[in-house]
Order: structure tokens, then sequence, then C-alpha cells
């Protein structure tokens, strides 16, 4: 019955998944495309970053080589939408169920790797956008996974209905608090500013005899205009999340890492090019760039 359950589920989902199609940003019309910003000889606008962290609507939905970062952490997500599988001797945890419509690719790429979708037994995320959270009913469904959200992030989660499905909240947690599963434990960091409950998590692994600590930073990216509320949660964030622990940094978008690259260096063979420390907090560099280049053109508006 459960796998009867679980086959119609997958074909409601790709049946229904151009009607569900319609949304490419995540917040709506995309930004003005100004200020612009330089970090690193690199020229940044609102517009270039949004359009780098989602791609088309086929890099939305088409399945990235599904692959190992480090230890036991592996990427299933699309080509710009991540999730990753966290595997652990007593079942998996996975971050970012992305858009609903994405579940099935999901599912796809953990089998791909060798693992059972059905050993899903936390579901985490990294902040309530649809394209980030938004199949966490529909992984419930298939798995019986634990939900476990931020509590700053639960009103936008109970409003993120696709379908009309209720969003499952099983597990409320709280900055600091950690989730553990067999020999895993990720710790949850409040770092808010794109949502209010915008969670960026911590972990160490093992690999090839080492320890490594993980980043699986939450967005930092500023909105067109930013509250004097917004403004105090992200220069919190932006020094906070310089704090963490970090010899790997991963995003809920590949481009917040640069996957392509290390991914074209991965299959090439040699050292693991997902352990960047140099590199840990150039996202943030960017996204606080940026946010002080729009604070300026608010301020210079209002003179």
């Amino acid at each position: 019955m459960r796998t009867r359950s679980s086959l119609n589920l997958l074909g409601c989902l790709l049946a229904t998944a151009a009607f569900e199609a319609g949304a490419v940003y995540a917040q709506n019309a995309p930004p003005p495309d100004h200020p612009s910003v330089t970090v690193k000889g690199q020229t940044y606008t609102p517009r270039s970053i949004l359009a780098r962290n989602m791609g088309s609507d086929a890099d939305q939905t088409t399945q990235f080589p599904p692959h190992k970062v480090i230890g036991n952490i592996y990427y299933v997500g699309t080509k710009t939408l991540s999730s990753f599988l966290i595997v652990t001797p007593q079942g998996n945890i996975l971050m970012d169920s992305t858009y609903e419509r994405n579940v099935p690719v999901i599912k796809k790429s953990v089998e791909d790797l060798g693992f059972k979708f059905s050993d899903v037994k936390i579901l985490l995320g990294n902040h309530a956008h649809g394209d980030h959270q938004e199949g966490d009913a529909a992984v419930k469904q298939l798995t019986g996974a634990q939900v476990i959200v931020m509590a700053e992030d639960v009103p936008a989660l109970q409003a993120m209905k696709p379908g009309g499905k209720e969003h499952p909240i099983d597990k409320v947690i709280h900055d600091g608090d950690k989730v553990t599963l067999g020999n895993m434990t990720l710790t949850a960091h409040l770092t808010p500013g794109h949502t209010r409950g915008c969670t960026s998590w911590t972990t160490t692994v093992q690999d090839g005899g080492r320890s490594y600590n993980v980043l699986l930073g939450c967005s930092l990216r500023p909105p067109a205009t930013i509250s004097p509320e917004v403004a105090a949660e992200f220069e919190r964030s932006y020094k906070y999340v310089r704090t963490l622990p970090c010899d790997v940094q991963v995003g809920d978008h590949g481009a917040q890492y640069n996957m392509l690259e290390k991914y074209a260096k991965l299959k090439a063979g040699g050292p693991n090019p997902f352990v960047d420390k140099a590199n840990c907090f150039l996202e943030a560099d960017i996204e606080e760039a940026m946010f002080h280049a729009i604070m300026a053109e608010q301020a210079a508006a209002k003179k």
C-alpha cells in the first residue's frame, strides 16, 4: 500500500509540474538593476545576482549530477536549487526540498547515489521561500520524515500550501538548537534578513582521515527595499555568519559557492575543490556590499 501511494503521489507531482511552473523567481518581480557593486574584480547588480541564483525555468527543475560534496554529505538538487542528503547509519537527513515539482528529481538523485529515499528521517530547510521549502509536504508524504523548522519562519511556512496542502511542521527549533541523527549533529544558527527565520547550519564531517567544518549557509541576499528592522537583522547576520567555523561552504543555490566550477574540478580529480576555507565568506562579502549600496541609495533618495 505504501509503495502504491508513493507512486501515485509521484505521478501527481509530475502531472502538475507545468501548472506550478509560473513563479520564476522566489520573490516575484525581479528587482531594479541597480546599484552595482564590485567584489574581487567581479561586478554584481541585484538582477545579476538573482539570475545567477535562479537560472532559467529549466535550470530550476533539471537534475544536476548528484555527487559527494564531502564526507557523508551529498548534493541531490537541481542545476540552481540546492538540496543536500546527509547520510547516517540510523537514516538520512534531507536539507531543502525546493519546489514541490522537484521532489521526484531529488528522489531520483538520492536513488542514483545508491540510497533509499524512504530512509530520509529528518527534513530541514534553510528558509521559508517556495524554491527551498515548498516541497516539504510531498517529502513528508513519501518518507514520513520529521519536518523541523526555525520558529521565526513558522508563519511564512504555514502560508505555503502548494495544491492546498497544509505545510507540515513536526518540531520547532530556535537559534543554537541542535539536530542529531545517528553520528551527525547539525547546529542551527539564526541568520535573518532574507527571511525572518533564515537558518545557516553547521556540522563536522570526517573525510580522508581528517575532520572538516561544513557551513550550509542561508541566503544573505537583501531585498530591493530594506526596512529599518530588516536592516538591523542583516547587520547582525553579516557579522555573525563570519564567526561560524568553516572549511567547506555550501548554500541554498549552487551559485553561492561556485558549484559548477568546483564540480568540474571534482570530476577532473585531484584535491576536493569544495574544501575552500579562503572563500567561505565570499558570498557574505558580495551580499553585504550590495546591502550597503542599497542602503546608501535609499538614504540618498530621502534627501
